[in-house]
């Protein structure tokens, strides 16, 4: 099978959903951004405050570009649709899935937005964010996942992803 990778906003669920996605499938697991904690030896908002915004992008799109796996569920940080070389790496190596929520959703289970590390600028809003964001996760998602079309359970949005992908499973979860 090829690699699952989840793109949304900051608080979309994408780490979560990830691995519950890849232990359901019986795929390996990897977060995007503990991987450039690992390879950086800095928490991201350090990264992000004493190298600034570029050198974080920069960091990021370095640790996208070391990627080569297989069978493997990628959950990306938000700020991946702003490295071109990284989307285009990101599409060789599967799926990308645009976990889209609405920006009320993601205001409301993002309540760590000074110390989470999000590549945002200094005095932005995280509506104007959204509204940058938005468009880019729009144009590289193979597929889109509305969080308001369907009720915003695990088990859910799991089943939407078996659907959009084509994955069979007779019922959902069952070990998981």
């Amino acid at each position: 099978m090829d690699n699952i990778i989840l793109i949304g906003m900051p608080a979309s669920g994408k780490s979560t959903l990830g691995v519950l996605l890849a232990k359901s499938l019986g795929m390996d697991f990897i977060d995007t951004d503990i991987l450039i904690q690992i390879r950086e030896q800095c928490a991201l908002q350090k990264i992000i405050d004493t190298r600034g915004l570029d050198d974080f992008l920069e960091a990021e799109m370095k640790g996208i570009l070391s990627l080569h796996c297989q069978s493997t569920v990628i959950a990306t940080g938000g700020s991946v649709i702003y490295r071109e070389p990284s989307m285009e790496h990101l599409k060789s190596l599967g799926k990308l899935i645009f976990l889209d929520f609405p920006l009320e959703e993601i205001q409301r289970r993002l309540q760590n937005i000074t110390s989470r590390g999000i590549a945002m600028a200094r005095g932005k809003s995280l509506e104007e964010l959204y509204l940058e964001r938005r468009p880019l996760y729009q144009k590289y998602a193979d597929f889109t996942l509305r969080g308001e079309e369907y009720p915003v359970h695990i088990e859910s949005i799991l089943c939407k992803i078996y659907d959009t992908l084509g994955i069979t499973r007779g019922e959902c979860f069952h070990g998981v």
